[in-house]
């Protein structure tokens, strides 16, 4: 195991079948949203897109994440808002680990 990923008990939750080949993640669902516990492997890039409300905690390591037309760069403890419908992409670097909060109760679907 290496020493960025999220304790046994969190990998327990259904895994998220995310589009990215280099991430990993978790998911807890609920009636009005959804948490994503998230951690990449690589330094990977996220295309811009856009979807419903979203605020997240950098857990450890960097992101590089572009909100509508400004970047900024966010470590441990930081925190970002992303308002619904606002286009943003993102640089995870390698070790990256988050908390993901979603609006929209369906963001990801769990892995069959």
């Amino acid at each position: 195991m290496k020493s960025y990923s999220f304790p046994e008990f969190i990998q327990n939750f259904p895994e998220a079948d995310l589009p990215i080949d280099t991430a990993h993640g978790w998911l807890l669902n609920g009636e009005n949203g959804q948490v994503l516990f998230i951690q990449v492997d690589e330094t990977t890039k996220i295309p811009e897109h856009k979807h419903g409300d979203q605020w997240g905690i950098v857990v450890a390591g960097e992101i590089e994440l572009t909100i509508g037309d400004k970047t900024g760069i966010y470590r441990q403890g930081d925190s970002y808002n992303i308002p619904a419908g606002t286009p943003h992409k993102a640089v995870l670097h390698k070790g990256f680990r988050a908390l993901d909060i979603f609006a929209d109760k369906d963001r990801y679907q769990t892995k069959s």
